[in-house]
C-alpha cells in the first residue's frame, strides 16, 4: 500500500486541502513501512489533489479532516480515505492502521 498524510511542519495537518506536504510512505504486505517522503502539496484547487495523490500510486488516505467532494473523489478513484485521525506523526499514524489500532474521531472538516 502506499499512504498519504497531509502534513504542516512534518505534523498532521487537520484540514487536508490546505496543507503544506503529503508525508509519502510506501508499505509492504507485513506491514512495514519501506519509504517515507516528504512532497509539497501543490497550490490548493478544489478537486485536484485527488487526482495528482492517485498519479504518485496512493492507495490510502489518512487525515484529521476532509470535505465530502474530495471523499467523494478519492472513491470514485479507488482510494480508501480515513477522516479522524488524531495522531500527530504521520508515521505513527500509519503504522497504527496497519496493526489496526488507529483510534479517530469526528471528520473536523464540514464542507
Amino acid at each position: 500500500m502506499k499512504f498519504a498524510v497531509p502534513t504542516n511542519q512534518k505534523k498532521l495537518c487537520a484540514h487536508f486541502g490546505h496543507c503544506e506536504a503529503f508525508a509519502l510512505m510506501d508499505t509492504d504486505a507485513t506491514g512495514k513501512i519501506l519509504s517515507e517522503a516528504y512532497v509539497d502539496a501543490p497550490e490548493h484547487q478544489p478537486g485536484l489533489l485527488p487526482q495528482w495523490l492517485a498519479q504518485k500510486g496512493v492507495t490510502c488516505v489518512i487525515a484529521g479532516g476532509m470535505g465530502s467532494r474530495a471523499k467523494d473523489l478519492f472513491s470514485q478513484m479507488g482510494i480508501q480515505v480515513v477522516t479522524g485521525a488524531m495522531v500527530e506523526d504521520p508515521r505513527e499514524a500509519v503504522e497504527r492502521f496497519l496493526k489496526g489500532a488507529l483510534h479517530t474521531g469526528a471528520n473536523v472538516c464540514d464542507h
